[in-house]
C-alpha cells in the first residue's frame, strides 16, 4: 500500500459520503480520493469528483438520471456492475461503503474478494451477509499480516466499521483479550419518540419521525433510529464483527449520545468511548487506523456535557429491536428476510402507504412466513431478499 491511502467512496452524495470527503480534504497528505459512486444525484457526484480529484465515477442505477454536468476527463459508467468495478481498481486501497440498503452487500463482498480494506458504513452487509463477509475479512486479515502491511499489534484492519457504536467498541477492545470480555453495551439515543406509548405512536407522520434529536442522517436510517430497528441491526452487526453471542450484547438508551458504546469485562471493569456526536470521528478512525490523526471536529467539552442518563430500551413499544434480535439469534436467511421487509415498510411509510406501527407489523409477518435456511451464496440471499420484499408489499397492500 502506498503511503497516501487511496480511497473509493461508494454513496458519496449521502451523509456518510459527504463527511468522508470532508475528512479526506482535511487530511489530503494522507488520503487521496480516486473513485466515487452514487445513486440519483449524479451531478452532485460530478461536482465532488472535480473538487477532490477523483477520476472514476459511477451511478448505481441501471437507468441513470440525465447528466448535465461536464464529464470531460472522467471515467463515468452506469449500473451496479459499474459500482462494483470501482472496488477492483488497482488504484484503490480502501473502499468506503456508504451505500444504503441491501444493495451494498455485493460491493462489500467484492471489496474483500479483491483483497482491499473495507471501511463499512453499510449495515446490511453484515446483517444480511455476515456469514459470507466475515470469513472473507479473516482471509484478507491473514493476507495483510503475511505481507507485512498489518499493524504490529492489534487487529489487521481488513474490515473497519464506520459507525459510532461499532467504532467505539472496536477502540475499547484494542489491547484486550476476547475471552475477558463479559458483554458489549450498544448505546442508543432513544430517537425522537423515547417515552411514548404504542397508542401515542399510532398517528406518527414521516416528518415527525425524521426529526432525530442528535444525529443528522439519511431518511431511511433516521426512520430506523426512531423505531429502534437501527439498534437491532447494530446488535446483529456487533455479533458478527466481534464474534460475540447475542446474550452478551446489550442495548442501553443514552439520550445525550455522548457515550457511543461500552465494553464490560469479566472483572467488572467497563470501558466507555465518549466523543462529540459527529460521524467524522469514526469515519476518520476507520481510515487512519492504526494511527490517530488530528481531530476533524471540535473535541467534546466535558464542562458543558452536564449529566449522563441511562434507560432500558422499551422493546414492547419499539418492537423492531426485539424482532431484529430474534432474527439474528435464529441466524441463517432470516435476517435477510427481516431486513428486506423493513426496507419496504420504511419506504412505504415515507410514501404515506404504511402506518408507523405498520413497519414492525410488516417485518413480523414476513419473518413468520419465512422458511429459514443456512446462508450459502449471494445469489441465494438475493432471492430471499426479492421474495421477502414481495411478501412485505403484499402485506402492506392488504392493510
Amino acid at each position: 500500500m502506498s503511503q497516501c491511502k487511496r480511497i473509493a467512496v461508494l454513496g458519496s452524495t449521502g451523509s456518510i459520503g459527504v463527511q468522508t470527503l470532508d475528512v479526506a480534504r482535511q487530511h489530503a497528505s494522507e488520503l487521496r480520493v480516486v473513485a466515487l459512486a452514487c445513486g440519483r444525484r449524479v451531478d452532485t457526484m460530478i461536482e465532488q469528483a472535480r473538487a477532490c480529484g477523483a477520476t472514476y465515477v459511477a451511478c448505481g442505477l441501471e437507468e441513470a438520471p440525465e447528466v448535465s454536468a461536464d464529464l470531460t476527463g472522467l471515467d463515468y459508467a452506469v449500473g451496479m456492475d459499474a459500482v462494483v468495478s470501482l472496488v477492483r481498481l488497482p488504484e484503490v486501497d480502501i473502499v468506503v461503503n456508504a451505500l444504503v440498503g441491501a444493495a451494498g452487500l455485493r460491493a462489500s463482498y467484492e471489496t474483500l474478494r479483491a483483497g482491499k480494506v473495507l471501511a463499512l458504513a453499510n449495515k446490511e452487509s453484515l446483517v444480511v451477509g455476515g456469514d459470507l463477509i466475515m470469513p472473507l475479512a479473516a482471509q484478507v486479515d491473514a493476507q495483510r499480516r503475511a505481507s507485512g502491511v498489518a499493524p504490529a499489534v492489534g487487529p489487521a484492519g481488513a474490515l473497519m466499521p464506520i459507525d459510532s457504536e461499532h467504532g467505539a467498541i472496536y477502540q475499547c477492545l484494542l489491547g484486550e483479550e476476547h475471552k475477558e470480555v463479559s458483554c458489549l453495551w450498544v448505546t442508543a439515543s432513544g430517537g425522537p419518540f423515547r417515552g411514548r406509548t404504542r397508542n401515542e405512536l399510532a398517528d406518527i407522520t414521516p416528518a415527525q419521525a425524521l426529526a432525530h434529536p442528535t444525529w443528522n442522517m439519511g431518511p431511511k436510517i433516521t426512520i430506523d433510529s426512531s423505531t429502534l430497528m437501527n439498534k437491532g441491526l447494530e446488535v446483529i452487526e456487533a455479533h458478527h464483527l466481534f464474534n460475540m453471542p447475542y446474550d452478551r450484547i446489550k442495548v442501553v438508551v443514552q439520550p445525550q449520545s455522548a457515550i457511543h458504546s461500552m465494553v464490560e469485562f469479566t472483572d467488572g471493569s467497563v470501558k466507555a468511548h465518549l466523543g462529540t456526536t459527529d460521524m467524522r470521528i469514526p469515519i476518520q478512525f476507520a481510515l487512519s487506523y492504526p494511527k490517530r490523526w488530528e481531530a476533524p471536529v471540535e473535541p467534546l467539552d466535558f464542562t458543558k456535557l452536564g449529566s449522563l442518563e441511562f434507560y432500558p430500551a422499551d422493546t414492547k413499544t419499539f418492537r423492531c429491536l426485539e424482532l431484529a434480535r430474534m432474527a439474528g439469534t435464529a441466524g441463517g436467511t432470516l435476517p435477510c428476510a427481516m431486513n428486506a421487509a423493513n426496507e419496504v415498510a420504511v419506504a412505504s411509510f415515507l410514501a404515506g402507504e404504511c402506518s408507523y406501527l405498520g413497519i414492525a407489523e410488516t417485518v413480523e409477518r414476513v419473518m413468520d412466513a419465512h422458511a429459514n435456511a443456512a446462508v450459502e451464496s449471494l445469489e441465494q440471499l438475493a432471492a430471499v431478499d426479492a421474495a421477502s420484499r414481495e411478501a412485505a408489499r403484499g402485506f402492506i397492500a392488504a392493510q
